[in-house]
C-alpha cells in the first residue's frame, strides 16, 4: 500500500535529511524548516516513546516530559502498530549509548 502522503516533496525532504552530516548540520536546517515549536514537539513525542519503551507509566511521563496524555497515547499507539520507526530509532540510539 502506497501512503498518500509520500510524494516527490516528501522524498526531497527524507533526501535532505540524509545528506546532513553532524548534529550543528540538523540543528541548522531544524531551525530553518520548523518553528522551535514543531522541533520541540518532536523531540518530545521521541522521548515519550523512549520512555514508553522502557515501562515508565503515563503520568510518569506526563511529569518528565509535560506531555499530555493525549500526546502520550498517541504515541504509544504509534509505537505498537505504525511504521517501526520509533522502534528503528530507539534501537540505534541505544547501541550508539553502549
Amino acid at each position: 500500500m502506497v501512503e498518500k502522503w509520500k510524494d516527490k516533496l516528501t522524498d526531497q525532504l527524507c533526501q535532505a535529511f540524509l545528506s546532513l552530516e553532524t548534529p550543528e548540520e540538523i540543528y541548522s536546517f531544524l531551525e530553518d524548516v520548523a518553528t522551535i515549536g514543531e522541533i520541540r514537539a518532536l523531540a518530545q513525542r521521541l522521548e515519550v516513546s523512549r520512555l514508553l519503551s522502557e515501562g515508565y507509566t503515563y503520568p510518569q511521563i506526563a511529569q518528565q516530559t509535560g506531555a499530555s496524555t493525549a500526546t502520550i497515547s498517541r504515541v504509544k499507539k504509534f509505537l505498537e502498530y505504525g511504521a517501526d520507526g520509533y522502534k528503528i530509532v530507539l534501537e540505534r540510539l541505544r547501541k550508539e549509548e553502549s
